[in-house]
């Protein structure tokens, strides 16, 4: 996870042979696996030297840095972190070394189990570093950590600088831009990402989530145009499914075709013609205002039911349309039938 330190030990400030063979020797130790040993040499001698001039300090952060790995390999993440940052303050804040350890400072906080921590010092990282294929890769890796701790605002705001540098590419990218849009509250983001996507090799639950997303983003209309494209494609044939798309289409605004969807049901037979059925016809042709349409399921409704009731809404409907004959037709059934009500409809004629 860290790297060698023999290059580094190389760069300026200029250090002593010595310390140069004496670092070369720890990073062989490490790597032949002598952690403990490798651990208690390297904070001894960052103690020794922290005090030191500018080349004794800058070898005190390079043998933290060793410390850090060592640490980390013992899984001893928090302590590895500690030694990291003491190390960032023996190479000056804002030098390339200092903005490396600042990242991996990050990965081990997280590893520790100190998410806050981690995302400070990763948000920290990507504030000094430049734009490039590499922070886009741990801006994605910061919003994944902020939508975990359900920091959704947080999130999005990283989000949001994501999509600046590049487009989603992978489908993790889009699930997690689609959870955060979703929990920030940003609902047309989230329903454009999951429209965008749609297409007829989608699976049902893909366009099950796009309805949804646009009836939480008060798109009912939208929602009805979605549940019935996934209809048409097959992707939904349970019969809940279909009341689904029914009561989608009502209040979607785009009754309708409910009425049309519930007219074929009934031709066909996969739709029960019962007083529910048809009082749904009924009111579907109604809220579409197809006069025609909406008194033939009114009839229907009150010669199914016999009900005085249906006979006289059917007379109001007629009479209001301007069906006069009908309407006087239907009143007097319902007065046959009992209906108080209808005899004062009635007598206007």
């Amino acid at each position: 996870m860290l790297w060698a330190t023999s290059a580094a030990a190389l760069a300026a400030p200029a250090l002593s042979g010595g310390i140069i063979r004496d670092l070369s020797a720890t990073e062989q130790a490490l790597e032949h696996g002598k952690l403990d040993h490798v651990v208690e040499h390297t904070e001894s001698q960052a103690e020794r030297l922290a005090a030191g001039n500018a080349a004794d300090r800058y070898a005190s952060a390079l043998y933290r840095q060793l410390a850090a790995n060592a640490l980390a390999r013992q899984k001893r993440y928090a302590d590895g972190a500690d030694q990291l940052a003491k190390a960032q303050e023996g190479v000056g804040e804002g030098t390339a070394q200092a903005k490396r350890w600042l990242r991996e400072e990050a990965r081990l906080h997280h590893a520790a189990g100190q998410r806050d921590l981690a995302i400070t010092r990763l948000s920290r990282w990507l504030d000094v570093s430049t734009a490039g294929a590499e922070s886009q890769r741990e801006r994605w890796r910061l919003v994944g950590w902020l939508a975990r701790e359900k920091r959704w605002e947080d999130a999005a705001r990283q989000l949001d600088k994501a999509r600046e540098h590049g487009e989603l590419t992978t489908a993790g990218q889009r699930e997690l831009a689609l959870a955060v849009d979703l929990n920030a509250g940003r609902m047309e983001r989230a329903l454009s990402g999951l429209v965008t996507e749609l297409n007829a090799d989608s699976g049902a639950a893909v366009w099950r989530k796009a309805a949804g997303v646009a009836q939480r983003a008060g798109q009912p209309g939208m929602a009805a145009g979605i549940w019935d494209t996934g209809w048409r494609l097959g992707k939904f044939e349970r019969p809940a499914d279909y009341w689904q798309l029914i009561d989608l289409h009502l209040t979607g605004g785009t009754p309708a075709r409910a009425a049309e969807l519930l007219a074929q049901g009934l031709a066909h037979g996969d739709v029960v013609r019962s007083e529910l059925t048809l009082r749904l016809l009924a009111g579907a042709w109604q809220q579409a205002r197809e006069p025609s349409r909406a008194l033939a399921a009114q009839r229907a409704l009150a010669q199914q039911t016999q009900s005085a009731h249906e006979w006289r809404t059917l007379g109001q409907l007629a009479y209001a349309w301007g069906e006069d004959a009908r309407a006087k037709a239907a009143f007097e059934r319902a007065v046959a039938l009992g209906d108080t009500q209808a005899e004062t409809w009635l007598a206007g004629f």
